[in-house]
């Protein structure tokens, strides 16, 4: 396998992934919806799980690429993306759910949108 065609199924696993947090994020109005009940939480440790799985494969593509693919999206937080993964990983109980609430708002659709330029400028088929 060429060092294309891997990162274009890193890629495109990581979209796959990520793709699934709207769902999971539907009907959540507000930070209280992750913490108030148990199916609020479940769908707060989905999520977490997508977004550490992201961050810890944008750790991997970044230092594989010596730094130039992410680079090519400065838009993005990466620094941001990829310490999401730590703070999960490592302070799981101490995860603020406004946060996670702000990122799945604000910064997901963007990551997303992201992601599916880098497989298309790397030459890989994108789902929509």
């Amino acid at each position: 396998m060429s060092d294309t065609s891997l990162l274009t199924e890193e890629l495109e696993e990581i979209l796959e992934a990520l793709e699934r947090i709207p769902s999971r994020f539907a009907g959540v109005e507000n930070p209280a919806d992750f913490t108030n009940s148990l199916a609020g939480r479940e769908h707060l440790d989905a999520i977490c799980m997508v977004l550490m799985a992201a961050g810890e494969a944008f750790k991997k593509i970044d230092r594989r690429t010596e730094g130039r693919l992410l680079s090519r999206c400065p838009a993005i937080d990466w620094a941001g993306v990829k310490g999401m993964r730590d703070v999960i990983a490592h302070g799981y109980f101490d995860i603020d759910a406004a946060v996670v609430f702000e990122i799945c708002r604000r910064d997901v659709p963007t990551l997303t949108d992201t992601v599916r330029v880098m497989i298309k400028e790397i030459g890989g088929e994108v789902t929509e």
